[in-house]
């Protein structure tokens, strides 16, 4: 992979959640309870034997601890950081019910792993080879996670990408303040480190690679290839400059220099509209609007990213439909024109982002006799299997759009359900 643009606008972000070092990891890990039947392991999508790695860290086992995490979820380094461990591990931490604050989950993950990647600790090995090969569509989580899985049972894997960058949304769309486009690129080489992974970028399937030509060159197939373009609003001046998809722009803010302007809305009231507007204040934009159509109980996004976007000085503006964007000199966007229940109001802007979804790709594969779509998502049964024999699918493009650590999970168990299929179950 090409190195990553030094001036990244991403750069100026710090670590909202600080790392532990190695007393303070010591002292929260021997807070755990150790619970039998623990609620924390249930809530991990990936089952991360959380109170064993956890006990690890009290015991100076550091190693043994990053082996645990990674035993479950090879990914484990970037879903330390970016997992909404409030609403998952931590947030079933048994200690919310004692009011005492809970364990500190995700930061004690985050030390572990981050250890296994400092020192080179390498836990698993590639397999014997069975003879058999597997074709994985997209390089985000999904398919990582399989390809990793497959090579340790000894299956050849192609993973076909059509970007130049691999990692998904990792790479692309994570918040900086959660973890930098770099690191991303660190974990994609820690987990093809296990060797025999052939990657080809700039792949389009099945404009480059038909569907007939994956199945004659491999045994099985997954498809790992998440979510596609921002979707925008047919309004009166979206043809304006400055009038953006939000994943689109993120994409652009972590990858390459970006130029901030003065004042910049955001419409939606996902997790997707909560990170643009944070980040829009982080790259020194100084008046950072969010524009929901409900109000503050009904947005979709994490309350505790929502509270810290309100204490950085985001702005907003409930009960709010966008009517129009309205043009400024030589054909940028000047601000956008919302309705609400007591009239209209027009709101200035440079910058306009669109954060109300994405465009679901399961509808391409719609095509192939056996594969069922709803809603623009691939239809599963357990371990990813599609109605098309040999052919299976996880992540976002089978779950509608969930958590990094959702496609692992999905990914993972892929691979052992085609690992099955292709061995009777050796």
């Amino acid at each position: 992979m090409e190195p990553l643009p030094e001036d990244r606008a991403e750069a100026v972000f710090e670590d909202y959640k600080l790392p532990y070092g190695d007393a303070q990891a010591v002292v929260e890990a021997t807070r755990c309870l150790y619970c039998f039947d623990a609620p924390c392991i249930k809530a991990c999508p990936t089952g991360i034997d959380i109170p064993e790695f956890i006990r690890k860290i009290a015991t100076g086992n550091v190693e043994g601890s990053a082996r645990t995490i990674f035993s479950s979820n090879i990914l484990g380094m970037s879903c330390a950081r970016v997992c909404p461990v409030e609403v998952l591990c931590v947030g079933d931490c048994v200690y919310n019910h004692l009011e005492v604050p809970p364990i500190q989950i995700g930061r004690l993950q985050r030390y572990a792993t981050d250890k296994a990647y400092a020192a080179g600790w390498r836990f698993f090995e590639a397999g014997p080879d069975t003879g058999r090969s597997v074709g994985l569509i997209g390089a985000g989580p999904a398919s990582l996670a399989a390809a990793h899985e497959l090579r340790r049972m000894g299956h050849r894997v192609v993973i076909y990408e059509r970007r130049d960058v691999l990692g998904g949304l990792n790479s692309t769309g994570v918040a900086p303040y959660k973890m930098k486009s770099d690191r991303a690129l660190d974990e994609v080489a820690w987990v093809l480190g296990i060797g025999g992974v052939e990657v080809r970028t700039g792949v389009r399937v099945p404009e480059d690679v038909s569907y007939d030509a994956l199945e004659r060159a491999h045994d099985a197939v997954f498809i790992g290839v998440g979510l596609g373009a921002d979707r925008l609003l047919a309004l009166p001046g979206a043809d304006l400059a400055g009038v953006r998809g939000a994943v689109a722009w993120i994409e652009e803010m972590k990858l390459g220099p970006t130029v901030a302007p003065r004042r910049a809305v955001v419409i939606g009231g996902g997790n997707t509209a909560v990170d643009a507007v944070r980040e829009l204040v982080g790259v020194g934009v100084a008046e950072v609007t969010l524009a929901y159509r409900g109000d503050e109980s009904r947005m979709s996004g994490y309350a505790h990213e929502w509270d810290a976007a309100k204490k950085s000085g985001v702005r907003a503006l409930w009960s709010a439909t966008p009517t129009a964007f309205l043009p400024g000199p030589g054909g940028a966007v000047a601000g956008v024109r919302f309705t609400r229940p007591d009239g209209v109001v027009d709101v200035p802007a440079d910058l306009v982002l669109l954060a109300i979804g994405q465009e679901k790709l399961g509808d391409r594969f719609a095509a192939l006799d056996g594969i069922t779509i709803d809603g623009g998502t691939i239809v599963v049964s357990t371990g990813g299997a599609t109605g098309r024999p040999r052919w299976y699918a996880g992540g976002d493009c089978a779950n509608g759009g969930k958590e990094v650590v959702n496609a692992v999970a999905e990914g993972r168990d892929a691979a052992r359900a085609i690992h099955l299929a292709l061995t009777g179950g050796s």
